[in-house]
């Protein structure tokens, strides 16, 4: 029994999320095309069809809040507020704004021919841009979703004491 010590020191720690370069690139990428989508609402009447205030709400609430998020991400306030389970905040973030910007992708493609002949095209862009943007999103929460799993789902690895 000498070849045992008496004392034992353990340290236990939650893994960290892993907020790496692929999520701030993709949260500029997102960025940039979010900044198109609804620059090219912007360059069309869309008051004077209804639906278009809608996307226009989503595409510039979605936009900020995505810059917000980029920021965040940046300046690694994960790292700063550990509590908070980041990776289950940005896969709820992502999925809500794939439903949002699905139902904006969904209005915009259907009103398209409301608008003169000049600003269909930017419409018409504007709807693929949304596709597009309504695909990230929902790309982002899977992956985020896989990082929540590979990360036991934010939950302690063990509780069984020792």
């Amino acid at each position: 029994m000498a070849d045992f010590p008496s004392k034992v020191t353990t340290e236990t720690s939650s893994p960290q999320p892993q907020q790496g370069a692929g999520r701030l690139l993709s949260s500029s990428v997102l960025q940039v095309l979010g900044l198109l989508h609804w620059a090219l609402i912007a360059g069309a009447p869309y008051w004077l069809v209804p639906a278009y205030g809608w996307v226009m709400f989503v595409a510039v609430t979605l936009w900020i809040l995505t810059t917000l998020l980029f920021l965040v991400l940046l300046f690694s306030v994960p790292q700063i507020l550990s509590a908070v389970p980041w990776t289950m905040t940005v896969m709820m973030y992502n999925a809500v704004a794939a439903l949002l910007y699905l139902t904006a992708f969904l209005t915009n493609a259907a009103t398209v021919r409301m608008f003169k002949p000049s600003f269909v095209g930017h419409i018409g862009a504007a709807a693929f841009f949304g596709a597009v943007l309504t695909l990230l999103y929902g790309a982002g929460a899977y992956l985020s979703y896989l990082d929540w799993r590979a990360d036991g789902g934010n939950a302690a690895t063990t509780t069984v004491p020792t």
